[in-house]
């Protein structure tokens, strides 16, 4: 694939909510409603929030799957999952188009919660945020990581932290709810018992690592995990970033999952096996016999890539998590030309353009031969 042209040809195509047919590689994005039932719904009812929790967008939207233009049910399907903060669909169409072309599977784009569609228009409109920026800006002084890109999402945080877990949770309970659905028959495109395998971006490994552990009715028993600059333990990420959270968030949401979160969540949060999951992910030291005895069960199951110079989840946060010898399995890359976790694939001037479409294509090549 050329990465750079394609790129900017899907972007040009995909229109959130409309279905449409990509003529060139026979392949067609489809539209499909989902509600979800936020379980922590109650706990927030009398929050105050500058970004307020109870947004329609969060419990009713849409989700596009990759698939090939036949009418047949599908026996396979691929979840792929993004990254932290995200409010767009345009970095990934490229990556469901290539794993769609190259397994034969269709790519299900899924939101984690309050990301992408899922959060109002308002949390990336410059023209409302102004005042809100202004605001923070007064209270932290000049933060060069502060951003119109992650005002909202630091705002969040700084506000209550624990909205990083309760996403991720209610995140868990939807997917569950979908992959049921799948499973069931009961979904237009999948036969009964389709088998799915999940492609997972940053914090999108992170929430499939807990979903594994957890594995809600067996779902992801037979299941693949291929991670993508992902994978680390959550004390080993770097957060900070004006296209994820600024410092102030980044810094207190690392002191509270670090020290407060372990004592709250005694009697704040009911305790089950998604939250012991999530307790396993924070710090090497929790049930690090147990974590790595679970990766290495799955470890031929579970595959991935991390890049050098990521500064977001760094390789060596990977190992903590998942244990030496499962990270075997993970491999480390680096390539010629300046990338960031946030922006693995720039789009570059052309004397570097094929440096970055050899990049793409040796890593979703792996990534695909995995879940082929």
């Amino acid at each position: 694939m050329n990465y750079n042209e394609r790129y900017q040809e899907l972007e040009s195509k995909f229109m959130l909510g409309k279905d449409s047919v990509l003529e060139d590689s026979k392949i067609s994005i489809q539209f499909f409603p989902f509600t979800s039932t936020d379980s922590n719904q109650e706990e927030r009812k009398n929050e105050f929030s500058v970004f307020d929790d109870h947004v329609c967008e969060n419990e009713h939207f849409q989700y596009p799957v990759f698939t090939f233009l036949q009418y047949n049910k599908h026996k396979n399907a691929i979840l792929l999952l993004h990254g932290l903060n995200e409010r767009y669909w345009n970095k990934y169409l490229t990556w469901a188009e290539y794993l769609c072309l190259k397994t034969g599977k269709p790519v299900i784009l899924f939101p984690i919660a309050y990301h992408i569609n899922r959060s109002p228009l308002s949390w990336t409109n410059p023209r409302i945020l102004k005042s809100i920026i202004d605001m923070r800006r007064e209270k932290n002084g000049e933060d060069r990581s502060l951003s119109y890109a992650n005002i909202a999402f630091s705002e969040r945080i700084s506000e209550n932290p624990r909205r990083f877990y309760n996403s991720g949770r209610q995140s868990i309970d939807d997917i569950t709810a979908l992959l049921t659905d799948i499973k069931s028959g009961k979904h237009p495109l999948f036969d009964e018992n389709t088998h799915i395998d999940v492609f997972a971006y940053s914090i999108g490994a992170f929430l499939s690592q807990i979903a594994f552990m957890v594995n809600p009715m067996n779902l992801f028993s037979d299941s693949k995990l291929f991670m993508f600059c992902g994978g680390g333990i959550f004390s080993e990420m770097f957060g900070q970033s004006r296209s994820i959270m600024d410092k102030m968030a980044y810094e207190k949401l690392y002191k509270y999952y670090a020290e407060e979160f372990a004592v709250e969540k005694e009697s704040l949060i009911p305790y089950d096996k998604a939250l012991e999951a999530f307790n396993s992910m924070l710090n090497p030291l929790n049930n690090t016999k147990e974590r790595f005895g679970f990766f290495e069960k799955m470890k031929h199951r579970m595959a991935g890539i991390s890049l050098k110079r990521d500064k977001v989840i760094p390789y060596h946060g990977v190992i903590e998590a998942v244990g030496a010898q499962a990270a075997k399995q993970i491999e480390l890359n680096d390539y010629d030309y300046d990338y960031t976790h946030e922006n693995p694939f720039p789009i570059l001037k052309k004397d570097k353009l094929h440096v970055v479409n050899e990049a793409f294509n040796n890593i979703f090549s792996k990534a695909a031969c995995f879940l082929a």
